[in-house]
């Protein structure tokens, strides 16, 4: 099992996970369940998924007030899910709070959505400061919550690993095969070079999932990622 290359089940259904997962029974990866999924199915998909085997990646996003934000982590540290996550633009003592509700359980905060460019965030969410700039202050505020990392692309991880120490987990999305297609991601980077850009984890979804043969494809990602080839 691979516990670095997660798997994303950007499906609408939990018939349609599993059938993703079926030819995956050899590998059992570590899978990411995203609000498509959980929202269609509950947490009744969760149970499903780790009663077989598969470590899951539980991707909610939570951004509310901080007690709303406790309560709904009291709920999911029942699932036992691997990791989770909130949105770090929530603030310090929202991240606090879901870090007193989930407990011991791996908790991280995503900086900006790797769809986001710099100049969305500027223009649109009316943020002025460099893109880098901004992730690295909430990659920082996140730590000092308690948090055990961030969301963040490839590209960001370099930085904030050199501000914030090796230990600190930089899950990375948007990560695509140089010889495929970017779909709506913005910052993006192959499996070797989110390796060579000292990603923690890599999140892939649909170079895999949509690949003519996807096992082959995950394999290739793996590959990549913890060698380099």
């Amino acid at each position: 099992m691979n516990r670095r290359v997660i798997l994303a089940l950007d499906v609408k259904t939990g018939e349609e996970a599993f059938s993703l997962l079926a030819p995956f029974e050899a590998h059992k990866p570590f899978v990411k369940v995203g609000m498509e999924l959980f929202y269609a199915e509950g947490p009744d998909i969760v149970r499903r998924l780790q009663d077989a085997g598969y470590p899951v990646f539980l991707d909610l996003k939570l951004h509310d007030i901080p007690h709303t934000v406790e309560q709904a982590m009291r709920r999911l540290s029942t699932l036992g899910v691997a990791m989770t996550n909130v949105h770090a633009s929530g603030g310090k003592a929202m991240m606090q709070a879901a870090r007193e509700g989930f407990g011991d359980g791996t908790l991280i905060a995503v900086t900006q959505l790797t769809s986001t460019s710099e100049e969305v965030m500027q223009k649109e969410l009316l943020i002025e400061r460099p893109l880098p700039d901004v992730v690295d202050a909430y990659a920082a505020l996140a730590q000092e919550a308690g948090l055990d990392g961030v969301v963040c692309s490839p590209l960001e991880s370099p930085r904030v690993h050199e501000k914030l120490g090796d230990s600190f987990l930089t899950v990375t999305p948007g990560i695509r095969f140089a010889d495929g297609p970017t779909h709506d991601q913005k910052r993006v980077t192959t499996p070797a070079k989110a390796r060579e850009l000292q990603s923690s984890m890599i999140v892939i979804g649909r170079a895999v999932t949509a690949a003519d043969d996807p096992v082959s494809a995950y394999e290739r990602a793996v590959r990549e990622f913890e060698e380099g080839v």
